[in-house]
């Protein structure tokens, strides 16, 4: 069991959740990402389903700027896994989707007026998220 932050309670420490919280812990310690406005395990309604987002990062009015979805480090991101974080944000709409297995990080950015993604070099600060 490890506790994490953000849900306030302990966890099963699965490959999974290693990846989460130590992604996490680099999203604040190093982008500046603000602790209170990260938001793990968060259920959402799409369509006529329930699903969960492994990380959601809010801007200051808890207005949703990026999704985060993690996997196993023996898990290879593939396509299905951007195809999975594109259909939860079907519904937040948020410009940043962030895929991580641990040993690789996948980030890009969503521009809605020319309906084009953009891969990054690196994963923005938390100051770059809205810019």
């Amino acid at each position: 069991m490890i506790l994490d932050p953000l849900r306030r309670k302990y966890v099963a420490l699965t490959p999974e959740e290693w990846v989460r919280q130590h992604f996490v812990n680099y999203l604040i310690t190093e982008k500046q990402y603000p602790l209170e406005l990260l938001g793990n395990e968060v259920t959402l309604r799409l369509n006529a389903t329930t699903k969960r987002c492994d990380t959601i990062v809010y801007n200051r009015f808890l207005l949703p700027l990026a999704i985060v979805e993690y996997k196993a480090p023996e898990v290879t991101i593939k396509r299905a896994v951007f195809d999975q974080i594109s259909r939860y944000n079907a519904s937040l709409k948020v410009r940043f989707l962030v895929v991580s297995n641990g040993l690789k990080h996948f980030c890009c950015r969503i521009d809605y007026e020319t309906q084009t993604y953009t891969f990054l070099n690196n994963i923005p600060a938390y100051g770059e998220l809205e810019e």
